[in-house]
């Protein structure tokens, strides 16, 4: 059955403001529907379209045989050659179809036996054209291995353990959260040692710290194999393999499915929108042509990230990530994805040397690169379809319209959006600003400003802003003292003081009214000190800031244990009341010379103080709905290096008198540089 065509009234029943960029919006629907068919009517729909890997790279027959399939049209002779023929270019050779598709099946050794032996060595020799003799990995490889003692070049490797050595999922998915409040996590750096960490460890070590803070979500970085391990995971080589450097892929299975029965989902950071230039181990050249899996030229190539650009209009190209994103899903049994890149996949300029204003004809026209956006389409589509309770998550600047809106109704069909703006405004205000020059009305802007209807994941800091060059925020308030000053024992400075308070209530204000989700970067919660800065040539290759520094918060002498527990309390305060999955926040007061924040959302009153000297008595707020209120949450807890002038609990009872838009109002003790969450009784 054809799919159904845009309604043009669905798309301004979203968004009004669209009137002109209608057309548009339709005729990218239309290159999304005829694709959507295309799989339908030739390859049995998403079901058998997103399973490419049972067909392609290496797959086991039940009698013990191995099939192995490449796509490389240009190759004139092909031969599968390895550990198992002691890499013999003649033994076996591999047969072309007509698609430019190569494929060898081996004889099993005696009945149920590979011939290939698990976790053995091999690659694809190839004969080009020209005459000329590659060898490339596998594409669809899903193990690959590294040696930096004798070569950084990565080595495919046969991953078919025996059947007692395959991990057994124990766990069912836990159900989609209801309010996302996500730890973003790179198991590398999940060790206090100067060393890589381990998936075993992060199992073992990482999940309870998460389980314990109230996370309900964990986004994975870095899994998918990268040659460079100081590119962060953002320069993948082999999309199939998950990295070795941490460990086995039962070891990766044991880690996710450890996480499921704690209740916490997993989401993948896929990187989609570009892949390494690498060529003896990744996509690059892979059957000695420029355009197999990219783009030829200029058009196939990231200028900044020197890296290579897919050619998302490609039949094979789909097949080969949307089939990725299906082996993620099912062979991990990851709960959805974080798209990584998502605003340079979007438009031809890639977003560089371009500021995107929000004005709509920044989004619709010749910039747009329809071809990756109709990509995105079928993405999201095909892991809704096929997995409903999936969550996808769109890492985009531009604030492209529609992104976080269903493909039926005209939309690219993410669940969530990143909200960029909101690190990047801290980081300003902490690098350029005194704290009495901090205008309240542009932080609440920042915070609140986001499509309506289009859920958005706020984030005070991610990986990106503790990267070398850069630091904490934890770091940019307190500085060189985090050296000599985060003891108990040691005096609390003003700076300290001043630190301790900002970091929290920074948090609270961009996980109450930030959006429908929240993120936090593993070690941030506890104000992990200093930045993110991989083993490479310009550091001596040293781990010194490629770890997590556990033994901080864990010595309850130093006062990151502070910041630590509040990080735990907020979640937890947010598990019990749900603001996140509520309606966005009213705000009643942002007061410029008081330094005043104030706002309602899931029942909940909200009062800020971010004065750096004004405490103020008797304050009055407004509140619409009346009653008796008492405070749930108050970043001046001593439990949280706080000074415990505006403790928990207390009766406030509201006056039926208009204040600030509200019915009625009540009258606080707001101290400086102090938050207040308030309930009804």
């Amino acid at each position: 059955m054809p799919t159904a065509p845009l309604d043009p009234k669905a798309i301004l029943s979203v968004d009004p403001w669209l009137e002109h960029n209608v057309d548009h919006i339709v005729h990218r629907h239309d290159l999304y529907r005829k694709w959507k068919d295309t799989i339908d009517n030739v390859e049995g729909g998403y079901e058998k379209f997103t399973k490419g890997y049972e067909k392609f790279g290496l797959n086991v027959g039940p009698d013990g045989s191995v099939t192995y399939r490449e796509w490389a049209p240009n190759a004139k002779e092909a031969v599968l050659i390895g550990d198992f023929n002691n890499w013999n270019r003649i033994s076996h050779p591999m047969k072309k179809d007509e698609y430019g598709i190569w494929e060898i099946t081996i004889p099993p050794q005696s009945p149920g036996v590979c011939a290939i032996p698990h976790d053995s060595k091999l690659k694809i020799s190839m004969i080009l054209q020209s005459g000329e003799r590659i060898e490339r990995i596998p594409a669809w490889i899903r193990r690959v291995t590294q040696d930096l003692s004798v070569s950084p070049v990565y080595e495919a490797r046969f991953w078919n353990p025996p059947a007692d050595q395959v991990y057994k999922f124990k766990n069912k998915r836990p159900p989609q959260p209801k309010s996302l409040r996500i730890y973003e996590a790179h198991v590398g750096i999940s060790t206090s040692e100067l060393r890589v960490g381990t998936y075993k460890e992060f199992t073992v070590n990482v999940l309870p710290r998460i389980q314990d803070l109230g996370y309900n979500t964990i986004q994975l970085m870095a899994v998918m194999e990268h040659a460079y391990y100081a590119s962060f995971g953002y320069q993948v080589t082999s999309f199939f393999a998950a990295s070795s450097r941490y460990g086995t892929p039962e070891e990766l299975k044991e880690l996710i499915d450890t996480a499921h029965g704690m209740g916490i989902t997993v989401l993948l950071d896929i990187v989609h929108s570009h892949a390494c230039k690498n060529v003896l181990d990744g996509l690059n050249l892979f059957d000695g042509t420029d355009h197999l899996y990219f783009h030829e030229g200029a058009r196939g190539r990231h200028e900044l990230w020197d890296s290579r650009l897919f050619n998302y209009g490609h039949h094979e190209v789909l097949r080969f990530l949307l089939s990725n994103l299906r082996f993620w899903m099912e062979e991990y049994h990851f709960d959805g994805f974080r798209f990584d890149g998502v605003t340079s996949m979007m438009y031809h300029h890639h977003g560089i040397g371009t500021g995107f204003s929000g004005g709509y004809h920044e989004y619709f026209g010749n910039s747009a690169d329809l071809e990756a956006i109709v990509y995105l389409m079928l993405a999201n589509d095909a892991v809704h379809t096929l997995y409903p309770n999936s969550i996808t998550i769109a890492e985009d600047v531009s604030g492209m319209p529609l992104l976080c809106v269903p493909v039926s109704k005209g939309g690219v069909g993410f669940d969530y959006r990143l909200s960029m703006a909101i690190p990047d405004m801290w980081i300003k205000l902490l690098k350029h600003k005194k704290d009495d020059e901090w205008d309240m009305g542009n932080i609440v802007h920042t915070l609140t400003n986001r499509r309506y209807g289009e859920r958005s994941i706020a984030y005070a800091e991610s990986h990106d802003q503790a990267l070398v060059g850069d630091k904490t925020l934890a770091f940019w308030l307190m500085d060189k003292e985090m050296y000599t000053n985060m003891s108990d024992l040691t005096e609390y400075t003003p700076v300290i003081a001043r630190g301790i308070a900002l970091h929290k209530m920074i948090r609270l204000l961009v996980h109450s009214l930030g959006g429908e989700g929240y993120l936090n970067f593993e070690g941030n919660e506890f104000g992990h000190p200093e930045w993110l800065d991989f083993p490479r040539e310009g550091n001596n290759n040293s781990f010194q800031h490629a770890r997590r520094q556990w033994n901080l918060v864990d010595d309850h002498l130093l006062r990151y244990k502070y910041l630590n527990e509040f990080d735990k309390a907020m979640n937890h305060t947010e598990d019990k009341y749900g603001w996140l999955h509520a309606d966005p926040a009213y705000v009643s007061l942002k007061h410029e010379g008081d330094k005043v924040i104030v706002y309602e959302r899931a029942g909940l009153l909200f009062v800020f103080n971010f004065h750096p000297t004004n405490s103020f008595t008797d304050y009055r707020v407004g509140v619409q709905e009346p009653g008796e209120y008492t405070v749930v949450l108050s970043t001046d807890e001593k439990r949280f290096g706080g000074f415990e002038n505006a403790p928990v609990g207390g009766s406030y009872f509201t006056t039926p008198f208009e204040w600030n838009g509200r019915k009625n109002y009540t009258q606080v003790y707001i101290p400086s540089r102090v938050a207040l969450v308030l309930a009804k009784k």
